[in-house]
């Protein structure tokens, strides 16, 4: 469905719009979210487009953000709308369905809840949710556990990264999103549901 044309495309104009660091990071969640998906059963090409759109707002000023989620997304919550480091991949949702056409929902949930995550997340959005943390380029404290957390288990994997990243605001003395907290304890029923089921 999306060929190497179409990802060839996207990286072109990827290329104009952010930073060489951005880029460089973009191309390594590609990398690791194709990995996943060979791992966890999803199709690889979409997991790949994805990785290359997941930041494709995030050097965008926060005014052009808003305007473009707001598109795909009319009732955001406030603190999202506010945080661009929150904001970016639900308006890169929208530039992935004006600029690239792109209609598939799983997709577009990978991208918009890469960051945030969310309460229940398909495979792909758990993929690309983890691929931002342990792309090749990545080095911070912990990584390394995680890493080998993505290779293990994929759900497990979430959790540890909703720990990180509340961990990382904590120390940092940052606020914390609240639908981080409520996402991350949704993830623990995800965990203990299977846990029963084994």
């Amino acid at each position: 469905m999306y060929n190497e044309e179409f990802k060839d495309r996207i990286k072109e104009d990827l290329k104009k719009s952010l930073s060489s660091h951005r880029y460089t990071h973009v191309l390594g969640v590609a990398a690791a979210a194709r990995e996943l998906a060979d791992r966890y059963g999803c199709d690889a090409d979409t997991a790949e487009v994805a990785g290359l759109l997941h930041d494709a707002a995030k050097q965008l000023p926060l005014p052009d953000m808003q305007a473009l989620a707001e598109k795909s997304f009319p009732a955001l919550p406030a603190p999202i709308l506010a945080n661009g480091g929150l904001l970016h991949g639900y308006a890169a949702v929208t530039i992935a369905r004006e600029r690239y056409g792109i209609t598939d929902q799983a997709l577009l949930g990978a991208i918009a809840h890469h960051t945030t995550g969310a309460e229940q997340m398909s495979t792909l959005e758990k993929i690309i949710f983890l691929a931002d943390y342990i792309e090749v380029n990545r080095d911070f404290d912990g990584v390394d556990d995680l890493r080998k957390a993505a290779r293990r288990n994929l759900d497990e994997a979430v959790l540890l990264g909703y720990d990180s990243t509340i961990r990382h605001l904590l120390d940092q003395g940052k606020p914390i999103f609240v639908g981080t907290v409520v996402n991350r304890n949704a993830q623990i029923d995800v965990i203990r549901a299977a846990d029963r089921k084994a």
